[in-house]
């Protein structure tokens, strides 16, 4: 038996959520959190190519916090096997040998469940190491779940005991620290945007958001492209002085965008007589690393013609799509990371490079034991405004 979080299906919690969620402060976390702390059994790990884990550190994304506040669009809710235990950004120490990784390795985990985890033979993404393309992600022989922390057979990294297959594993080098190495999944999602993003030499990058997406991305965009000036888009202090410690160029409140992306690029700026200004001209890159109608809206509204828009937060609904049509941009999504990247390497093997030297010390900033979870989700929740980039759950201490 071992302790967990459990996410579970309550209906009348998601529709709580939705519809109240907003107004009354710590009702996402309490009364109308479809999550339990529970004594259940441990996963298992009885088929060629999986072993146990134990999380140490497991860090709380955007998409566990939509998941828990009712935000999460239901297109996914066919890709998930409830109940579940949540968790997929995670360092953890392998409990059995697997394969050439013997057991007390420290490992980090890509947590989409392709087509080799679930012993099934390999779609065309995963034929072509496009593994965040699987096809295969409800067959095989586990239960249905887009990634480990959505599945109801894995487990997850908010549980003393979890499973993953060999495919998914990454050993951590043995100087990396574990509050660096739990960083490692969403630093090889922002490696994937970066390369996604195909910045040429010199060009102009909006970054829009500067949570931890958003200041990875720029991150990466600084380490693995030759951008010229980088503008990001950030709130709050700390996220300002971090997003120039990361690479940004330039650093924008979100009121002040259009004047500063005019500023920089030269565009002109117009005002319609009933909706939000834009711009003739702009960056020639802009990545949305918030999902929100707001943000998304923005970032359309300047880039420059023929340039390029990459969606990696979460999106909203209600965006307006009218500068796509009349600018002709490129509208790209990004999602998790890929085996083969642009660079020929795993984008999980450049994680951990840019985990070992970046300066990263501090990122995570909260760690709580998983009976704390409502505080954890909370400070979560308001992590910006707090000054905390990550935070995550110190699973040795629950």
């Amino acid at each position: 038996m071992m302790l967990a979080l459990e996410m579970y299906r309550s209906p009348a919690k998601y529709l709580a959520a939705k519809a109240v969620g907003g107004r009354i402060p710590g009702i996402l976390t309490g009364p109308a959190a479809p999550l339990r702390l529970v004594t259940i059994n441990e996963p298992k790990a009885d088929r060629d190519g999986w072993a146990r884990i134990r999380p140490i550190l497991s860090g709380i994304c955007g998409s566990d916090l939509g998941m828990v506040t009712g935000s999460t669009k239901l297109y996914f809710s066919a890709m998930v096997s409830m109940p579940f235990v949540p968790g997929h950004e995670v360092v953890g120490e392998l409990l059995d040998d697997c394969e050439d990784l013997p057991k007390g390795t420290r490992v980090v985990m890509d947590s989409v469940l392709t087509c080799a985890a679930r012993g099934v033979e390999p779609c065309v993404g995963c034929s072509s190491g496009n593994t965040n393309r699987c096809d295969r992600i409800t067959v095989g022989h586990v239960a249905p779940g887009l990634q480990t922390g959505f599945c109801h057979d894995t487990g997850g990294g908010w549980g003393n005991v979890m499973v993953a297959h060999r495919s998914q594993l990454y050993a951590v080098p043995d100087g990396l620290s574990d509050e660096r190495a739990v960083l490692t999944e969403p630093l090889a999602c922002a490696v994937h945007t970066a390369l996604k993003a195909k910045v040429e030499p010199g060009q102009s990058v909006l970054v829009s958001g500067a949570g931890a997406v958003g200041l990875f991305a720029t991150l990466a965009l600084r380490e693995l492209t030759q951008a010229g000036r980088i503008t990001v888009v950030a709130k709050h202090a700390r996220q300002r002085e971090l997003a120039r410690a990361f690479g940004a160029s330039d650093v924008v409140a979100p009121d002040e965008v259009f004047r500063g992306v005019r500023r920089a690029t030269g565009a002109f700026r117009l005002t319609p007589e009933m909706g939000r200004e834009f711009l003739l001209g702009g960056v020639d890159v802009a990545v949305d690393a918030v999902g929100s109608k707001d943000s998304i809206d923005t970032v359309l509204r300047v880039t420059k013609a023929g340039g390029r828009v990459v969606l990696s937060g979460m999106p909203s609904t209600g965006a307006d799509l009218s500068p796509v049509w009349f600018r002709e941009l490129e509208l790209t999504g990004t999602y998790a990371s890929a085996l083969a990247e642009p660079n020929d390497k795993p984008a999980f093997e450049t994680a951990l490079e840019i985990a070992a030297k970046a300066p990263l010390d501090g990122i995570v900033g909260a760690r709580y034991p998983l009976y704390r979870w409502r505080e954890a989700l909370d400070h979560a929740q308001s992590a910006g405004r707090l000054g905390t980039v990550k935070v995550a759950f110190d699973v040795r201490a629950s």
